[in-house]
C-alpha cells in the first residue's frame, strides 16, 4: 500500500479528530489571520490567533452549545459571511458532535426560513442584526428553534431567545470548567458516518435541497488534500470565499490537516486591497475574479492610450504561447522550458506588464485554485504565462467540492486535472461524468426519490455534467449536461464555451448568457462590467452619463459588437452570435441571477429578460 493511500485508509472519522491532533502538535503556531475594520479611513488591523488560542474559542462554542442542549447529529444553522468566527463556530458545531446548516447571507427571509425548517436546525449562528431580524420575521414558522446566537452584537437586543456569541463562550467556559473532558468525549463519540454539514443547494429552480455530508467527507476530504502536495505547512492562504458554499467550506478541512495559515476576509470589495497586505502563497477563486482583474488590466492598459495598449495586447500574445509552449514541453518532457525567441520575449514582457500583475497579487502567489465554473481557457494561458499559476479544479455540493484538481507543476490549462487520491471516475455513454470515491454525499435530506435520481445503488454519482478524460487521466469539463444546446437546425452548442471566449475577447464583459434552444441561431444576452465602461464612457463623449445610459448608446453598442464579430471569427458557423441585446444593469445575487459562488442562473436570466430574446427573434421563421 502506497503511503498516500496509508494517509487516507488511515484516516479518523471525523474534522473534529482531525483538530484536536492539529492543536496538539502545533499549539502555538499561526493558525489564522483576521482583520479587525479601522476606525475612520485607516487601513485595517490584522490580528492572529495560534491553534491553540482557536482551540480556547472553539472549545467554549462546543460546550456553550451543549449546554444550551444540543445533541449530536442535531443542527445547528450558521448564517454569516466569511469572517474567523465562521470558521471558530463551524469547528464549535462539529466538535459538539452536531451538524452545521450553512445559509448564505444573502438568503433572503423566506428561504431561510425554508432551510432552517427543513433541517431542523436547533439553534441559529446569526451574524448580525441583519440575519436575527430574518429569524425573528419567521419566528412563529420555527417551533424548534430554540436560540439564536449572534457574532456581531451591534443592534442587537438579547432576551430569552437571543444571545450573543460572547456570552454563549463565556457559558460554554464555565461550563467545561465543571465537565474538563466534555470535547474530548464528545469529539471521540463522533463515527464516520454521521451527519457533519447540511448545504442546500442554491438551484435555479424550485426550492433547494439539502445535501447530506457526513464526517468522513471532510476527513476524507482534509487526507486527499494534503496527499496532493499543492499546499504546505507553510504556505499563507487567503480565504474570502463564500463558507456557506462547499468550495469555501473544503478549504477549512484542508487546512487543518497541512496546518499552515489562513487569512480570513469575506469582504470581495477588499480583496485589491488585501492581497498585498496578506501577500498569500495560495488563494483559491471562482472565475469571476481572474475576469475582473484580467478586465481590469485591459482596461487601465487601454486608457493609457494607444502605444500603452499595444504594448498590452503584444505582451497578452507572448504570455498565453509561452504558457502553451511550456505545458506543451512539460507534458512531452517534463521539461516547462520554450524555445530561446519566444523566452527573450517573454523576458521584456515580464518586465513591461506582468511583474506589475504579480505585485498586485501581493508578489508571494505560488498558485490559485479556480472551481466552481469554468475559466476561460485563454485568460488561464494569459495568467499561465504572467507567473500566475491558475490550477482549475471540479467538484459539487454532492462531492465534497474537491473531486478533481490539476497537479502543480504538471497543470494543463483547460483541463480540471486528475481525481483526488481515493476518487473514481468514468465517462458514461452518454458523455455524463461519474464520481465515487469517499467524498461523495450520503443523500438528499428528506429527498430519497431525488437521491435515487442521481445516486446508483453501488455509490455511482451523477454529476448532470459533460466530460472527457485524456489517455493520462486529466478531466475536461465540456458542459452542464442540462445546459446544452440543441438548435432547431439540430446542431449541439456549448453555450459556456463560446461565453468563455467572449470574456477573454471583451475586457468590458461582466457576464454573458447565450441563448439558441431550439431556434435557427445563437443570440446573446450582454451586462458589461460597471467601471470599467464607465471609465471609457469618460473617454468617448458619453462622461457623467449612468450606467443605463451608457449601455443604451449606440457608441458603446458598436464597441461590443466590434468584440462579437471578433468573436464570432473564431467559431463555427451555427455557434456564431447573430444578435445581442446589453442589458440596463448587471446580473447579481440579489435579483437571483447569480447564485452567491456567481454561477449564472440561466432559467432566471431567461425569464427576466424574455422580452429581449422575443425581441432578438422577432420577424425570424423558426423551424
Amino acid at each position: 500500500m502506497s503511503d498516500t493511500q496509508t494517509l487516507i485508509e488511515n484516516r479518523p472519522p471525523s474534522v473534529a479528530a482531525l483538530f484536536l491532533e492539529r492543536v496538539a502538535a502545533t499549539p502555538d503556531a499561526e493558525a489564522y489571520r483576521y482583520p479587525v475594520p479601522a476606525s475612520g479611513e485607516g487601513p485595517d488591523d490584522w490580528k492572529s490567533l495560534s491553534w491553540a488560542q482557536a482551540a480556547e474559542r472553539v472549545f467554549a462554542i462546543a460546550a456553550g452549545l451543549i449546554e444550551l442542549g444540543v445533541q449530536p447529529e442535531q443542527r445547528v444553522a450558521l448564517a454569516s459571511s466569511t469572517r474567523v468566527e465562521w470558521i471558530l463556530a463551524d469547528l464549535g458545531i462539529l466538535c459538539a458532535g452536531a451538524a452545521t446548516t450553512t445559509v448564505y447571507p444573502q438568503t433572503n427571509a423566506e428561504e431561510s426560513a425554508f432551510i432552517l425548517s427543513d433541517s431542523a436546525s436547533k439553534v441559529l449562528i446569526a451574524e448580525d442584526a441583519a440575519q436575527l431580524a430574518k429569524a425573528r420575521e419567521k419566528r412563529a414558522e420555527l417551533p424548534e428553534l430554540t436560540r439564536v446566537v449572534v457574532i456581531d452584537p451591534e443592534g442587537v437586543e438579547t432576551d430569552d431567545w437571543v444571545l450573543t456569541l460572547t456570552e454563549l463562550e463565556a457559558r460554554g467556559t464555565a461550563y467545561l470548567e465543571k465537565h474538563p473532558e466534555l470535547i474530548k468525549e464528545r469529539v471521540g463519540a463522533i463515527t464516520a458516518d454521521q451527519l457533519a454539514t447540511l448545504i442546500y443547494t442554491s438551484g435555479t429552480t424550485g426550492r433547494p435541497k439539502g445535501v447530506r455530508l457526513p464526517h468522513d467527507n471532510w476527513s476524507y476530504m482534509a487526507k486527499a488534500i494534503a496527499a496532493t502536495g499543492l499546499v504546505g505547512a507553510d504556505d499563507v492562504q487567503y480565504l474570502w470565499l463564500p463558507l456557506a458554499h462547499v468550495f469555501g467550506k473544503v478549504l477549512t478541512s484542508g487546512q487543518i490537516e497541512v496546518g499552515h495559515v489562513t487569512a480570513v476576509d469575506g469582504r470581495v470589495d477588499k480583496i485589491i486591497e488585501n492581497l498585498p497586505v496578506v501577500q498569500p502563497t495560495y488563494m483559491a477563486a471562482v472565475p469571476r475574479i481572474f475576469e475582473k482583474v484580467y478586465n481590469g488590466v485591459a482596461a487601465k492598459a487601454r486608457a493609457g492610450g494607444g502605444a500603452k495598449y499595444k504594448i498590452f495586447q503584444w505582451a497578452s500574445e507572448v504570455s498565453r504561447e509561452y504558457a502553451k509552449a511550456s505545458q506543451d514541453n512539460f507534458r512531452r518532457t517534463g521539461s516547462a522550458s520554450v524555445p530561446f525567441a519566444l523566452g527573450a520575449k517573454h523576458k521584456v514582457a515580464d518586465a513591461l506588464v506582468f511583474a506589475k500583475i504579480r505585485e498586485a497579487f501581493g508578489g508571494n502567489l505560488r498558485a490559485c485554485v479556480s472551481g466552481s465554473a469554468a475559466l476561460a481557457p485563454d485568460i488561464g494561458y494569459f495568467f499561465a504565462g504572467a507567473g500566475i499559476h491558475i490550477l482549475e479544479g471540479y467538484g459539487l455540493t454532492e462531492s465534497s467540492a474537491a473531486s478533481f484538481v490539476n497537479p502543480g507543476e504538471a497543470y494543463r490549462t483547460g483541463t480540471v486535472g486528475k481525481p483526488l487520491p481515493g476518487t473514481e471516475v468514468r465517462i458514461a455513454d452518454d458523455g455524463e461524468i461519474l464520481l465515487r470515491g469517499p467524498g461523495i454525499m450520503e443523500g438528499y435530506h428528506g429527498l430519497p426519490e431525488k437521491t435515487a435520481e442521481v445516486l446508483e445503488a453501488d455509490g455511482w454519482f451523477h454529476t448532470g455534467d459533460i466530460g472527457e478524460l485524456s489517455p493520462d487521466g486529466y478531466l475536461r469539463i465540456t458542459d452542464r449536461k442540462k445546459d446544452l444546446i440543441k438548435t432547431s437546425g439540430g446542431k449541439y452548442i456549448s453555450p459556456a464555451e463560446a461565453e468563455g471566449q467572449f470574456k477573454a475577447v471583451c475586457p468590458y464583459v461582466s457576464n454573458i448568457l447565450v441563448h439558441g434552444a431550439d431556434r435557427n441561431f445563437c443570440t446573446a444576452l450582454i451586462a458589461l462590467d460597471e467601471p470599467s465602461i464607465l471609465d471609457w464612457a469618460k473617454d468617448n463623449g458619453l462622461g457623467g452619463k449612468s450606467y443605463a445610459e451608457v449601455v443604451a448608446a449606440p457608441a458603446t453598442v458598436a464597441l461590443v459588437e466590434g468584440y462579437v464579430k471578433e468573436l464570432n471569427a473564431g467559431l463555427q458557423r451555427w455557434q456564431t452570435i447573430k444578435k445581442f441585446r446589453l442589458l440596463p444593469r448587471d446580473l447579481d445575487v440579489e435579483h437571483g441571477e447569480i447564485t452567491p459562488s456567481l454561477k449564472l442562473k440561466r432559467p432566471v436570466v431567461e425569464r427576466e429578460y424574455k422580452h429581449l430574446i422575443d425581441e432578438m427573434y422577432a420577424g425570424t421563421r423558426e423551424a
